[in-house]
């Protein structure tokens, strides 16, 4: 039978014993399911756990859950720590590579500001409203695609913030440009050089105005490889899909 499943944030559960449904996802198990007391269903947390629970009670915008036991999640994480960083995009388009790069299982989902990025933020309230439909977006996927974890999709940084963030030292950094870059097979001979498989990749992908020269310099100045998928001009939309695929293929569980 397939799994009735939703989400509930690590602080949603006490002592793994019982958790509570709120807002979207109470109304969902009340008035779409039309789920009663007794009903069994799983709830995973978003951080990589699932758990068998039982309804207790059904209120009005809030649904108690009783926890029979951990479970393993629907469908398994990859081992690839994957940090996907993608130049903004106009409205759909980048809620499209939301959606479908958490399907394909990046742990990370970073909105950058590059110059020749298609959209300008107008203030912070606007930046705030994005993150949180994008959010929303990426735990749709999620739910839908099996997995027990939602990316976090980050508020957008600068270009060189993200060149420069210390919290990915160690990890394999990539940059997609359409130009100026190395063959995957380079860049795959270059990462295996200490006979290991990296476990975490960040993977930048620029916008449909592609990356300026000094992006490209300041790139590889940072420590980024630089890599071009082919001789075809891909949408920005699209590299992002096809970077992920391509990662997972090469590093991760599609195999």
């Amino acid at each position: 039978m397939t799994r009735r499943r939703f989400f509930a944030p690590p602080s949603a559960f006490k002592s793994d014993e019982s958790v509570t449904l709120t807002s979207d996802e109470a109304r969902h198990l009340r008035d779409v399911l039309r789920l009663k007391p007794g009903a069994e269903v799983h709830v995973f947390n978003g951080a990589g756990r699932e758990f068998c629970c039982v309804v207790s009670r059904i209120a009005r915008d809030v649904t108690a859950l009783e926890v029979l036991n951990e479970v393993e999640p629907a469908r398994p994480e990859s081992p690839l720590s994957l940090k996907l960083a993608v130049a903004l995009l106009k409205g759909e388009k980048f809620e499209f590579v939301v959606q479908k790069a958490t399907e394909l299982g990046a742990t990370a989902i970073v909105p950058v500001i590059t110059r020749f990025a298609d959209i300008r933020l107008r203030d912070q309230s606007d930046a705030y409203k994005r993150v949180g439909r994008w959010q929303r977006i990426a735990l749709e996927a999620a739910k839908q695609s099996g997995r027990a974890v939602v990316p976090g999709v980050s508020n957008p940084v600068a270009f060189s913030t993200l060149l420069n963030d210390t919290a990915s030292v160690g990890s394999l950094r990539l940059m997609f440009s359409e130009r100026g870059g190395g063959s995957l097979s380079d860049m795959q001979a270059k990462a295996g050089q200490d006979g290991r498989e990296p476990a975490m990749i960040e993977a930048l992908v620029g916008s449909e105005g592609g990356w300026a020269d000094e992006e490209i310099q300041e790139a590889r100045a940072a420590g980024w490889q630089i890599v071009t998928l082919g001789g075809r001009t891909l949408r920005a939309e699209t590299a992002a899909i096809s970077v992920a695929a391509i990662l997972q293929h090469i590093y991760g569980d599609f195999k």
